[in-house]
């Protein structure tokens, strides 16, 4: 079953990924990763970071002559800016575990505090290296890897921005297929709407303005999505608890839907299912809405999956103004800053893409097997053959 780890911190010389359980011939090769990482570094409002910090990828296990092998997959992401970085460099001191000059003034909405007392450091930059979103450039490698994956089963992962701050999509705005992919990357803040993007754009300048950091929602769009993902037996088989979980792990999201989730919670049942009905042309049964977002009793049913992710404004401010102590001393103080972005939220998405389809993947080994990409996808058209 597909599972993999990371390791790595910020400003440290290399983020590493392991992937386990991909089965042998699946081609990939540095470029498809590449450019996939490429995606993460879009969106109007990031910082000055995003043309350092770039993405230098090795293949350094798993793979040869441009196809898996079966055993696990090492990606290394090296950090071209480590040699500048001051923000490591100073922490390599003669006394192992001292730091010359710790950072104490912890930030409001980050993990400097709590992962400080949990730890026992009295440096927070000891927690915010790794609890930092760079560690999500390892994970988009490796759903670059997953996406590959469910290429080989028709199934295509994508997302787009809904709100930013208070401007936000309307209910029947549009929502891109496949297709569309590049017209979305196009967007300054991948909005598939225009209109909706112009606002979007206005907010993210109001907010760099004053010196503040913005929010907003992006949603995952999953098509070709195989019946039978997930299971209703554990609590831990189901689909869209995996996802919620996924989808919550990255950093600063605050809040995960399933399709229209907390919409059809203020609606009476008559109006908050998904009729379903027999195709005509395929005699497939088919939902005529997706209230449920593609998952229903944790099982996939065939329809769009439809993930979305709230994530929450950016905790380092270009313009400090949050309330905080220093825990040296444990006087009042203002929270730190350092380069940051004044939103993430175009970025989010691209990881919320990730996670998606690393759970898709995972599933769909648990579900179809196979040691080979031909063992893999022989079992899965069997599958559905017999539908």
């Amino acid at each position: 079953m597909l599972r993999f780890l990371t390791a790595g911190e910020s400003h440290g010389q290399s983020l590493v990924v392991i992937i386990e359980g991909l089965p042998a011939g699946l081609d990939i090769t540095v470029e498809e990763i590449q450019a996939e990482m490429a995606r993460r570094r879009l969106g109007y409002g990031r910082g000055p970071r995003q043309r350092f910090e770039v993405d230098d990828l090795i293949l350094i296990g798993g793979v040869r002559h441009g196809r898996t092998l079966g055993s696990p997959v090492a990606i290394e992401i090296k950090n071209t800016e480590w040699f500048r970085s001051d923000r490591w460099h100073a922490e390599m001191s003669p006394a192992p575990g001292s730091t010359e000059s710790p950072l104490t003034q912890v930030r409001p909405g980050h993990a400097d505090l709590a992962g400080m007392q949990k730890y026992g450091f009295v440096d927070a930059r000891d927690i915010l290296e790794r609890a930092s979103a760079r560690e999500t450039a390892a994970r988009v490698a490796a759903g670059a890897v997953a996406k590959k994956l469910l290429s080989s089963l028709g199934v295509s992962v994508l997302s787009h921005v809904i709100q930013m701050g208070a401007a936000r999509v309307g209910a029947d705005g549009p929502r891109p297929h496949p297709s569309d992919l590049a017209s979305v990357d196009a967007s300054e803040v991948r909005c598939f709407d225009a209109a909706a993007s112009d606002a979007m754009i206005a907010e993210v300048k109001a907010a760099a303005k004053a010196g503040d950091s913005l929010g907003g929602v992006a949603e995952v769009l999953a098509y070709g999505v195989p019946v039978g993902l997930g299971s209703h037996v554990h609590w831990d088989r189901k689909i869209d608890a995996a996802l919620a979980q996924a989808v919550m792990s990255i950093q600063a999201v605050k809040g995960v839907e399933i399709g229209d989730g907390f919409e059809v919670a203020g609606r009476r049942g008559s109006e908050a299912h998904d009729a379903i009905y027999t195709d005509p042309e395929t005699g497939a049964y088919r939902r005529r809405t997706s209230l449920a977002g593609g998952v229903e009793g944790g099982i996939s049913t065939g329809e769009v999956l439809v993930v979305r992710a709230a994530m929450k404004p950016l905790a380092t401010l270009n313009v400090p103004t949050l309330e905080t102590v220093d825990t040296a001393t444990g006087e009042s103080a203002v929270s730190f800053k350092e380069r940051t972005d004044v939103t993430a939220v175009p970025a989010m998405g691209v990881v919320a893409e990730t996670m998606v389809a690393l759970v898709l993947a995972r599933e769909a080994q648990r579900k179809f097997g196979g040691d080979s990409m031909a063992e893999f996808t022989r079992n899965a058209m069997s599958f559905r053959d017999g539908l």
